[in-house]
Protein backbone atom coordinates (compact mmCIF):
# COMPACT_ATOMS: atom_id res chain seq x y z
CA UNK A 1 0.00 0.00 0.00
CA UNK A 2 1.48 3.81 -1.05
CA UNK A 3 1.67 5.66 2.58
CA UNK A 4 -1.62 7.65 1.90
CA UNK A 5 -3.72 4.66 1.56
CA UNK A 6 -1.92 3.36 4.97
CA UNK A 7 -2.69 6.34 6.91
CA UNK A 8 -6.42 6.72 5.47
CA UNK A 9 -7.47 3.33 4.57
CA UNK A 10 -10.80 2.44 3.19
CA UNK A 11 -12.01 -0.54 3.88
CA UNK A 12 -15.17 -3.09 2.93
CA UNK A 13 -16.17 -5.58 5.42
CA UNK A 14 -19.46 -7.81 4.62
CA UNK A 15 -21.78 -9.34 7.59
CA UNK A 16 -21.71 -6.79 10.09
CA UNK A 17 -24.65 -6.93 11.29
CA UNK A 18 -23.11 -8.98 14.67
CA UNK A 19 -19.97 -10.62 15.43
CA UNK A 20 -16.51 -10.36 13.60
CA UNK A 21 -17.58 -8.34 10.70
CA UNK A 22 -18.95 -5.84 13.04
CA UNK A 23 -16.47 -5.69 15.59
CA UNK A 24 -13.93 -5.31 12.68
CA UNK A 25 -15.57 -2.70 11.39
CA UNK A 26 -15.70 -1.15 14.60
CA UNK A 27 -11.90 -1.24 15.41
CA UNK A 28 -11.04 0.19 11.94
CA UNK A 29 -13.25 3.32 12.25
CA UNK A 30 -12.42 3.66 15.75
CA UNK A 31 -8.48 3.77 14.45
CA UNK A 32 -9.58 6.54 12.05
CA UNK A 33 -9.77 4.51 8.88
CA UNK A 34 -13.26 4.92 6.60
CA UNK A 35 -15.39 1.82 6.84
CA UNK A 36 -18.09 0.70 4.15
CA UNK A 37 -20.23 -1.41 6.77
CA UNK A 38 -22.85 -3.78 5.15
CA UNK A 39 -25.17 -6.18 6.33
CA UNK A 40 -28.07 -7.92 4.00
CA UNK A 41 -30.56 -4.66 5.62
CA UNK A 42 -28.75 -1.50 5.66
CA UNK A 43 -30.57 -0.36 8.85
CA UNK A 44 -28.63 -2.89 11.01
CA UNK A 45 -25.58 -1.48 10.78
CA UNK A 46 -26.87 2.34 11.40
CA UNK A 47 -25.52 3.04 14.49
CA UNK A 48 -22.15 2.39 12.94
CA UNK A 49 -22.69 4.73 11.05
CA UNK A 50 -24.14 7.54 13.31
CA UNK A 51 -21.41 6.74 15.74
CA UNK A 52 -18.92 7.90 13.14
CA UNK A 53 -20.04 10.50 10.96
CA UNK A 54 -18.47 11.25 7.54
CA UNK A 55 -16.30 8.11 7.93
CA UNK A 56 -18.67 5.02 7.58
CA UNK A 57 -20.92 4.42 4.95
CA UNK A 58 -23.69 1.83 5.52
CA UNK A 59 -24.97 -0.11 2.59
CA UNK A 60 -27.08 -3.54 1.72
CA UNK A 61 -25.17 -5.91 0.41
CA UNK A 62 -26.41 -9.43 -0.06
CA UNK A 63 -23.41 -11.80 -1.04
CA UNK A 64 -25.82 -14.32 -2.87
CA UNK A 65 -27.30 -11.66 -5.02
CA UNK A 66 -24.97 -10.46 -8.06
CA UNK A 67 -26.61 -6.90 -8.48
CA UNK A 68 -26.40 -6.11 -4.48
CA UNK A 69 -22.52 -6.63 -5.05
CA UNK A 70 -22.32 -4.81 -8.07
CA UNK A 71 -24.26 -1.82 -6.55
CA UNK A 72 -22.74 -2.16 -3.23
CA UNK A 73 -19.12 -1.55 -4.28
CA UNK A 74 -19.99 1.20 -7.13
CA UNK A 75 -21.72 3.03 -4.24
CA UNK A 76 -18.59 2.64 -2.46
CA UNK A 77 -15.98 3.44 -4.51
CA UNK A 78 -18.33 6.19 -6.06
CA UNK A 79 -18.28 7.67 -2.31
CA UNK A 80 -14.92 7.35 -0.55
CA UNK A 81 -12.98 6.74 -4.63
CA UNK A 82 -11.21 3.36 -3.56
CA UNK A 83 -11.27 0.25 -1.50
CA UNK A 84 -8.24 -0.36 -0.07
CA UNK A 85 -8.88 -3.93 2.12
CA UNK A 86 -11.83 -5.85 1.07
CA UNK A 87 -12.85 -8.45 3.86
CA UNK A 88 -15.08 -11.19 3.00
CA UNK A 89 -16.50 -12.17 6.59
CA UNK A 90 -20.06 -12.97 5.68
CA UNK A 91 -20.91 -16.39 6.29
CA UNK A 92 -22.69 -18.99 8.86
CA UNK A 93 -22.67 -22.76 9.94
CA UNK A 94 -25.28 -25.91 9.22
CA UNK A 95 -25.27 -28.97 11.20
CA UNK A 96 -26.00 -32.06 9.97
CA UNK A 97 -24.49 -35.80 9.05
CA UNK A 98 -23.25 -35.59 5.48
CA UNK A 99 -26.57 -37.93 4.69
CA UNK A 100 -28.89 -35.95 6.59
CA UNK A 101 -27.46 -32.59 4.52
CA UNK A 102 -31.02 -31.27 2.18
CA UNK A 103 -30.13 -30.40 -1.13
CA UNK A 104 -31.27 -26.77 -1.13
CA UNK A 105 -29.97 -25.45 2.37
CA UNK A 106 -26.70 -27.29 1.09
CA UNK A 107 -26.32 -24.96 -2.04
CA UNK A 108 -27.50 -21.68 -0.24
CA UNK A 109 -24.50 -22.03 2.07
CA UNK A 110 -22.44 -22.89 -0.56
CA UNK A 111 -23.76 -20.04 -2.64
CA UNK A 112 -22.97 -17.85 0.37
CA UNK A 113 -19.74 -19.34 1.93
CA UNK A 114 -18.05 -19.96 -1.38
CA UNK A 115 -19.74 -18.22 -4.65
CA UNK A 116 -20.39 -15.29 -2.29
CA UNK A 117 -16.68 -14.22 -1.75
CA UNK A 118 -16.17 -14.89 -5.41
CA UNK A 119 -18.58 -12.31 -6.55
CA UNK A 120 -17.24 -9.47 -3.87
CA UNK A 121 -13.87 -10.08 -5.15
CA UNK A 122 -14.55 -9.70 -8.77
CA UNK A 123 -16.30 -6.54 -8.21
CA UNK A 124 -13.42 -5.18 -6.12
CA UNK A 125 -10.48 -6.20 -6.97
CA UNK A 126 -10.26 -4.51 -10.93
CA UNK A 127 -10.44 -1.52 -8.67
CA UNK A 128 -6.89 -2.67 -6.69
CA UNK A 129 -5.47 -3.72 -9.95
CA UNK A 130 -5.47 -0.61 -11.53
CA UNK A 131 -3.92 1.23 -8.38
CA UNK A 132 -1.40 -2.06 -7.87
CA UNK A 133 -2.42 -1.90 -4.14
CA UNK A 134 -4.94 -3.70 -1.78
CA UNK A 135 -5.52 -6.20 0.90
CA UNK A 136 -8.02 -9.13 0.99
CA UNK A 137 -8.95 -10.92 3.93
CA UNK A 138 -10.76 -13.87 3.65
CA UNK A 139 -12.87 -14.82 6.80
CA UNK A 140 -12.26 -19.09 7.11
CA UNK A 141 -12.27 -20.94 10.01
CA UNK A 142 -9.61 -23.67 12.08
CA UNK A 143 -12.66 -25.27 10.45
CA UNK A 144 -11.12 -25.00 7.18
CA UNK A 145 -8.10 -26.86 8.18
CA UNK A 146 -9.97 -29.37 9.98
CA UNK A 147 -13.23 -31.55 9.99
CA UNK A 148 -15.37 -33.16 12.25
CA UNK A 149 -18.91 -34.87 12.47
CA UNK A 150 -21.51 -32.34 11.89
CA UNK A 151 -20.20 -29.89 10.16
CA UNK A 152 -19.29 -31.39 7.17
CA UNK A 153 -20.77 -29.33 4.91
CA UNK A 154 -19.44 -26.24 6.38
CA UNK A 155 -15.97 -27.80 6.30
CA UNK A 156 -16.45 -28.13 2.90
CA UNK A 157 -17.56 -24.42 2.31
CA UNK A 158 -14.40 -23.32 4.34
CA UNK A 159 -11.84 -26.19 2.91
CA UNK A 160 -12.69 -24.43 -0.42
CA UNK A 161 -12.55 -20.99 0.20
CA UNK A 162 -8.72 -21.86 1.42
CA UNK A 163 -7.78 -23.57 -1.57
CA UNK A 164 -9.30 -20.40 -3.55
CA UNK A 165 -7.63 -18.33 -1.54
CA UNK A 166 -4.15 -19.82 -1.80
CA UNK A 167 -4.28 -19.40 -5.51
CA UNK A 168 -5.51 -15.64 -5.32
CA UNK A 169 -2.50 -15.21 -3.70
CA UNK A 170 -0.35 -16.20 -6.05
CA UNK A 171 -2.09 -14.46 -8.68
CA UNK A 172 -2.22 -11.10 -6.52
CA UNK A 173 1.40 -11.04 -4.98
CA UNK A 174 2.83 -9.57 -8.50
CA UNK A 175 0.09 -6.47 -8.62
CA UNK A 176 0.59 -5.36 -5.26
CA UNK A 177 -1.81 -6.99 -3.62
CA UNK A 178 -2.19 -9.36 -0.50
CA UNK A 179 -4.28 -12.03 0.71
CA UNK A 180 -4.63 -13.17 4.35
CA UNK A 181 -6.92 -16.45 5.62
CA UNK A 182 -8.31 -15.62 8.76
CA UNK A 183 -8.83 -18.69 11.03
CA UNK A 184 -10.60 -18.11 14.40
CA UNK A 185 -11.32 -20.50 16.60
CA UNK A 186 -14.32 -20.74 18.76
CA UNK A 187 -15.37 -16.64 19.33
CA UNK A 188 -18.72 -15.32 20.90
CA UNK A 189 -20.08 -14.48 18.19
CA UNK A 190 -23.88 -15.86 17.27
CA UNK A 191 -21.75 -18.69 15.01
CA UNK A 192 -22.99 -21.42 17.30
CA UNK A 193 -26.29 -19.52 18.21
CA UNK A 194 -28.85 -17.62 16.08
CA UNK A 195 -26.89 -18.00 13.02
CA UNK A 196 -26.56 -21.48 12.97
CA UNK A 197 -29.35 -23.44 10.68
CA UNK A 198 -28.99 -27.07 10.62
CA UNK A 199 -30.96 -30.37 8.76
CA UNK A 200 -34.39 -31.20 10.27
CA UNK A 201 -33.45 -34.34 8.95
CA UNK A 202 -32.14 -37.15 12.08
CA UNK A 203 -30.87 -40.50 11.07
CA UNK A 204 -30.23 -42.63 14.53
CA UNK A 205 -27.34 -44.39 13.01
CA UNK A 206 -25.36 -41.37 13.53
CA UNK A 207 -26.92 -40.21 16.89
CA UNK A 208 -23.44 -40.92 18.78
CA UNK A 209 -21.63 -38.85 15.99
CA UNK A 210 -23.06 -36.16 14.36
CA UNK A 211 -25.97 -35.94 16.72
CA UNK A 212 -23.90 -35.72 19.84
CA UNK A 213 -21.83 -33.13 18.19
CA UNK A 214 -24.57 -30.74 16.78
CA UNK A 215 -25.75 -31.15 20.57
CA UNK A 216 -22.19 -29.79 21.60
CA UNK A 217 -22.01 -27.23 19.45
CA UNK A 218 -24.70 -25.36 19.89
CA UNK A 219 -24.29 -25.62 23.64
CA UNK A 220 -20.92 -24.31 23.44
CA UNK A 221 -22.43 -20.83 22.41
CA UNK A 222 -21.71 -17.93 24.52
CA UNK A 223 -18.91 -19.92 26.07
CA UNK A 224 -16.23 -19.82 23.63
CA UNK A 225 -13.03 -18.43 24.27
CA UNK A 226 -12.92 -15.91 21.75
CA UNK A 227 -13.06 -12.70 21.69
CA UNK A 228 -14.46 -10.83 18.52
CA UNK A 229 -13.37 -7.52 19.37
CA UNK A 230 -9.65 -8.37 20.60
CA UNK A 231 -9.86 -10.91 17.00
CA UNK A 232 -10.59 -7.58 15.14
CA UNK A 233 -7.75 -5.60 16.34
CA UNK A 234 -5.49 -8.98 15.72
CA UNK A 235 -6.94 -8.81 11.74
CA UNK A 236 -6.15 -4.83 11.59
CA UNK A 237 -2.62 -5.49 12.64
CA UNK A 238 -2.51 -8.06 10.21
CA UNK A 239 -3.31 -5.58 7.56
CA UNK A 240 -0.77 -3.15 8.53
CA UNK A 241 1.79 -5.19 7.97
CA UNK A 242 4.78 -4.39 4.45
CA UNK A 243 3.87 -8.51 4.10
CA UNK A 244 0.98 -9.49 5.56
CA UNK A 245 0.81 -13.39 6.14
CA UNK A 246 -1.10 -15.35 3.83
CA UNK A 247 -3.25 -17.17 7.33
CA UNK A 248 -3.72 -15.98 10.13
CA UNK A 249 -4.88 -18.23 12.88
CA UNK A 250 -7.14 -16.50 16.08
CA UNK A 251 -7.32 -18.27 19.42
CA UNK A 252 -5.61 -20.48 21.35
CA UNK A 253 -8.03 -23.54 20.57
CA UNK A 254 -7.31 -22.90 17.27
CA UNK A 255 -3.43 -23.01 17.76
CA UNK A 256 -3.60 -26.18 19.43
CA UNK A 257 -6.26 -27.88 16.85
CA UNK A 258 -4.09 -26.51 13.91
CA UNK A 259 -0.64 -27.38 15.43
CA UNK A 260 -2.30 -31.19 16.45
CA UNK A 261 -3.73 -31.07 12.80
CA UNK A 262 -0.23 -30.66 11.07
CA UNK A 263 1.45 -33.11 13.63
CA UNK A 264 -1.20 -36.09 12.68
CA UNK A 265 -1.13 -35.45 9.09
CA UNK A 266 3.36 -35.36 9.45
CA UNK A 267 2.70 -39.07 11.38
CA UNK A 268 0.33 -40.12 8.74
CA UNK A 269 2.96 -39.20 5.69
CA UNK A 270 5.97 -40.57 7.30
CA UNK A 271 4.03 -44.09 8.29
CA UNK A 272 2.76 -44.59 5.10
CA UNK A 273 6.21 -43.34 2.97
CA UNK A 274 6.85 -46.70 1.56
CA UNK A 275 3.36 -46.87 -0.53
CA UNK A 276 3.42 -43.61 -0.60
CA UNK A 277 6.90 -43.52 -3.32
CA UNK A 278 5.64 -47.11 -4.37
CA UNK A 279 3.15 -44.87 -6.60
CA UNK A 280 5.67 -43.58 -8.68
CA UNK A 281 6.81 -45.17 -12.28
CA UNK A 282 9.48 -47.88 -11.82
CA UNK A 283 13.28 -46.92 -12.35
CA UNK A 284 14.25 -48.11 -15.60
Amino acid sequence: MTTNESNDRVWLVTGCSSGLGRALADEALRRGDRVVVTARRSETVGDLAAAHPGRALPLALDVTDDASVRDAVAAAEAHFGRIDVVVNNAGYGYLAAVEEGEDEPVATLFDTNVHGVVRVLKAVLPGMRRRRSGRVVNVSSFGGLAAFAATGYYHATKFALEGLSESLAAELAPLGIAVTIVEPGGMRTDWAGASMQQSPVRIADYDETAGARRTSTLAVSGRQPGDPRRAAAAIVAAVERDEPPLRLLLGSDALAGATARWERLRREADADAPLTRSADLAAS
